[in-house]
């Protein structure tokens, strides 16, 4: 599990997924090495989780995005996208999540150095 909140970032290495125009309050699917990433457009800011539930290992970017929190399209579960963490059942694992810089108009997600 990689939380970027809690690592530093020379741990990670950058990829750059494209342009800096998302607008407020949309995603983006990715996938980089394999793993499905969701990038979310919040306040101004981006984040970055994977696109997977804990609870049941199915798709999570689908669902409803409440503020920060998203919710699982199938059973509920609620994410913190800015963290990863779990916020209510029937999740009780925490989502991946990943560093995100924009530079020269360019969005970059961090993922963390084998």
């Amino acid at each position: 599990m990689f939380n970027y909140t809690q690592s530093d970032e020379t741990k990670a290495e950058f990829y750059e997924i494209g342009p800096a125009d998302l607008p407020n309050g949309e995603r983006l699917f990715v996938e980089i090495g394999g793993k499905p990433i969701v990038v979310f457009m919040i306040a101004g800011q981006y984040f970055a989780i994977g696109d997977i539930c804990t609870h049941d290992e199915g798709p999570l970017g689908d669902g409803l995005l409440d503020g920060n929190h998203i919710v699982c399209p199938r059973h509920g579960a609620e994410f913190d996208v800015c963290t990863g963490k779990a916020m209510s059942m029937p999740a009780v694992v925490d989502i991946p999540a990943y560093p995100v810089k924009v530079q020269n108009g360019s969005i970059f997600i961090g993922m963390p150095k084998e």
